[in-house]
């Protein structure tokens, strides 16, 4: 008994470091090691408010612990202490003080709401992505650039990117942690959210659906690759090169029937899909499964058991046509590796 009256009394210390080491985590997934100038703005606002509201709760604990001593009856007392109602300083300094925080608090707020809120689109050195969101999987679309790609968002370092976001579906939520909060995807073309990203350095950015959208929600998964300007262009050139369809004729007719019919390669196919261009270099297959065709293969032959919800059809394929498409895919390289 003594033992659980011990436990109870460490469950709200345990329950608190549980809620700080929660926003503990790495520099591709975490708010708390901003990536990027958009980032640390807002990472910034958010130590600001965090201060004030710590420093008057501090202040308030720290008044009220003082009062609960300097002032307890003690053996003996029966009068009443001397009572403060009506005391103008007083009443003056406790409503000063709020309203000081909240212009402390609310004049970097609004300056830095503005500048986020800022629209690029008619910048010409920006990078200009529509973004689709999709049960359940994430389409980029670069319109300047003449480029649709899936799940791996590739963008230069240092450049702002401007992204208009959609919905083809139900409402999502776009968010890359470390480089931006999060905005909602909503359905149709009239309702579109903008907002801009840039990445101060190389490297791969974790992203998620942070709405709940479906029976894959946990499963929506996407990435931002920042690469050197130049190597940003080698990859646009790469994906507007195409890709040449399966070399033995069978395969080539079977992957048209079966698989261009909703997915594309190059300017070949349907675009109702993700994009199947350069799919061989991305790190993961439906944004999840590690990339090789052995996960291609599990993939393509039951794609409701790996994303239950999803809108690929379990296409009728013989063992070795699924290995042969795998193959095919796993060779569809890009001049990056994502």
């Amino acid at each position: 008994m003594n033992r659980w009256h011990y436990v109870k009394r460490l469950l709200p210390l345990i329950a608190a470091m549980t809620i700080l080491l929660a926003g503990c985590g790495q520099a591709d997934t975490s708010t708390l090691i901003p990536q990027g100038p958009v980032a640390q703005k807002q990472y910034d606002l958010m130590k600001l408010s965090i201060s004030i509201m710590i420093g008057v709760v501090v202040i308030v604990f720290a008044l009220a612990i003082y009062v609960l001593i300097r002032y307890r009856r003690r053996p003996g007392q029966t009068n009443i202490p001397v009572q403060v109602e009506g005391n103008h300083k007083l009443e003056i300094l406790w409503t000063v003080i709020p309203i000081l925080l909240l212009v402390v608090l609310a004049i970097p707020t609004v300056r830095t709401t503005f500048d986020l809120a800022k629209d690029y689109s008619k910048e010409p050195d920006a990078v200009k992505v529509k973004v689709t969101a999709h049960q359940f999987w994430w389409e980029f679309d670069y319109p300047e650039l003449g480029i649709k790609t899936a799940q791996d968002l590739i963008i230069p370092v240092g450049k702002k990117v401007q992204i208009e976001l959609v919905s083809a579906d139900v409402l999502h939520s776009f968010w890359v942690p470390s480089l931006g909060g999060k905005m909602d995807t909503n359905v149709g073309e009239g309702n579109i959210n903008k907002m801009f990203l840039i990445a101060d350095k190389e490297g791969v950015y974790k992203g998620k659906c942070a709405e709940l959208c479906g029976a894959s929600h946990a499963y929506m998964d996407f990435k931002v690759q920042s690469v050197q300007e130049q190597d940003f262009k080698a990859w646009v050139s790469s994906m507007k090169a195409g890709a040449a369809l399966p070399a033995d004729q069978e395969l080539k007719d079977v992957f048209t029937q079966k698989c261009l019919s909703c997915h594309a390669v190059g300017d070949q196919g349907v675009q109702f899909a993700p994009n199947l261009t350069g799919i061989g270099s991305r790190e993961t297959i439906a944004g999840i499964l590690a990339n090789n065709p052995e996960n291609i293969a599990k993939w393509i032959h039951d794609p409701q058991k790996v994303k239950p919800g999803n809108l690929m059809p379990k296409v009728d394929l013989t063992e070795e046509q699924i290995t042969g498409i795998s193959e095919y895919l796993s060779g569809l390289k890009s001049s990056i590796r994502q």
